[in-house]
């Protein structure tokens, strides 16, 4: 059983996010790094729905658009659709373990990506290759552990037997 997180440690998760995604990396690294944003909209529009809504996500949406120099506004609809899936399939995912969560987290990551690419690709870019999907996929296998360590404060003292 998880204690309701406070304000203050939901805030630290997504200042954490936002570093993780700020951070200057090789392309190859660059091609692999998840949107740790993201996955940690969706750690707490899943499990702390009160805890997050549109607003912060499309603040921090807000954030990552001013970051990337790119179209104003691109990462904030897209977080807001991210929070909008996931309260749509909240009490779905809730229902299966971390490793049975990670697929469905896939696939949204996945229909976020797609957003992503439709809104570039209406400003006359390319299609940027089929590896533009990598840090869906890696997303996908580090949710069960990312899930796991943002649970971690919020586990009752007496939950020994909690995974």
């Amino acid at each position: 059983m998880l204690i309701p997180a406070k304000t203050g440690y939901v805030l630290l998760t997504l200042i954490i996010a936002l570093t993780l995604n700020f951070i200057p990396l090789s392309a190859l690294l660059l091609t692999l790094r998840p949107d740790f944003v993201a996955l940690v909209i969706l750690y707490w529009c899943i499990n702390q729905p009160q805890r997050l809504g549109m607003t912060l996500a499309f603040c921090t949406g807000l954030m990552m658009d001013v970051h990337h120099a790119g179209i104003l506004g691109h990462n904030a609809m897209v977080y807001c659709t991210v929070v909008y899936l996931a309260s749509v399939f909240r009490r779905r995912i809730r229902i299966f373990s971390l490793m049975k969560q990670a697929p469905q987290i896939g696939l949204i990551l996945i229909v976020m990506q797609t957003l992503q690419i439709l809104v570039t690709m209406f400003n006359d870019a390319h299609f940027p290759g089929w590896q533009f999907y990598l840090p869906s996929l890696t997303g996908t296998l580090l949710w069960p552990v990312l899930s796991y360590l943002l649970s971690l404060p919020l586990r009752s003292r007496g939950d020994d037997n909690a995974l």
